[in-house]
């Protein structure tokens, strides 16, 4: 989408219509101190990162320096929002492995030869790096060969499951201990490896739209890209944004709970994200960097709360944590600072941390 133009203020209705194709609903409905009245956004959507992403302005910065309410600012408001989406739309086209003049792809198919990349995918391919180690290569971003073999958005009656041969032979070349960086070229030691930088991307581009919006005024706002929801200041000055967490597999339909965050992100990742049925057995889109095939965890899902800025790390972190299990992903966290988690067990149980802050509904 060029051409942003449509123009709403979220309501409770219309927030809870807006948040349908989304993993964490930004609920945005109450959490106002006594006395206090939160003021109507000034919001925009588009489709990007195969998602539905918004942003809503609560709170801006105006010429004399004054904090005005979005709303006495609409024009103001809806420009920086539409910048913010021209910069994801620019991350998106660095960073995609299936477009084929990304500097992902281009590297993919350079089979080894020292690639020059933007400076944004040299750094998040370090980061990717540094998580891909700490997970003990549970998380690696050299998976693209596998995951290419995979159709998650398949429609209903046609998917299929890639063949095991391939997927065997796939696995063989994950490894991200063959990623190398020389200035500002990048080039993978084993030929045939293949970046996905998608466990990652996503939370990195909005930490890149949240610096955008920061440097342009906005001082409360909440960016939502589908899982990855980053809350800008609060709803008011003595509140922060009420962020519901959906229930796995209720078709964004329900919420097992809440957080309330200011200056925040939350970022989800869960088996019921993207899913496909062949010959009436499911298969889910976290697959095992070691198998190739979807991991078999304790978990359905898990949401990690950090501060601002840290959405990239906690969008690594989430997968990480999914495909470990819930003992294993539970103690990473609880050794990591800065990070809260809350997660929901196959059985039905949640576990979280002491910091999570989590309201069960």
């Amino acid at each position: 989408m060029d051409k942003l133009t449509h123009r709403r203020k979220l309501n409770r209705h219309a927030a809870t219509a807006a948040v349908m194709a989304v993993i964490i609903a930004a609920v945005l409905l109450c959490g106002c101190g006594a006395g206090s009245k939160a003021p109507e956004p000034v919001s925009n959507d588009g489709y990007f990162l195969d998602t539905i992403c918004s942003v809503s302005v609560y709170r801006m910065t105006a010429e004399d320096g004054s904090v005005k309410d979005a709303s006495g600012m609409e024009d103001e408001a809806l420009d920086v929002i539409n910048g913010s989406f021209e910069v994801c739309k620019d991350l998106e086209s660095k960073l995609s492995r299936t477009r084929k003049d990304s500097d992902v792809s281009r590297i993919n198919s350079a089979k080894g030869e020292w690639t020059e990349v933007s400076a944004e995918t040299l750094d998040l391919i370090q980061k990717g790096v540094a998580y891909s180690e700490l997970s003990g290569g549970d998380f690696d971003i050299t998976v693209g060969g596998v995951t290419k073999l995979w159709d998650f958005h398949a429609a209903e009656g046609e998917a299929k499951i890639p063949d095991e041969e391939a997927v065997a032979e796939a696995v063989k070349h994950v490894g991200y201990e063959g990623v190398e960086t020389d200035g500002n070229r990048v080039r993978l030691a084993d030929p045939e490896a293949e970046i996905d930088l998608g466990g990652i991307a996503k939370g990195y581009i909005g930490d890149c739209m949240t610096e955008y919006l920061e440097e342009r005024g906005v001082v409360s706002a909440v960016i939502n890209l589908g899982g990855n929801v980053i809350c800008i200041g609060g709803k008011t000055d003595e509140s922060g944004f009420v962020i519901g967490v959906e229930t796995p597999f209720s078709d964004r339909r329900e919420i097992i709970g809440t957080v309330e965050a200011a200056d925040k992100t939350l970022v989800t990742s869960g088996i019921y994200e993207r899913r496909i049925e062949v010959d009436g057995k499911s298969y889910h889109h976290i697959l095992d960097t070691a198998t190739g095939w979807p991991v078999e965890t304790d978990l359905d899902a898990v949401t990690l709360i950090a501060d601002k800025g840290s959405s990239a790390d906690i969008d690594a972190l989430s997968t990480t944590c999914l495909i470990k299990g819930a003992d294993e992903g539970m103690k990473l966290i609880e050794n990591t600072d800065g990070v809260e988690a809350i997660f929901v067990l196959s059985d039905g149980n949640i576990r979280t941390t002491d910091g999570a802050g989590f309201e069960k509904e």
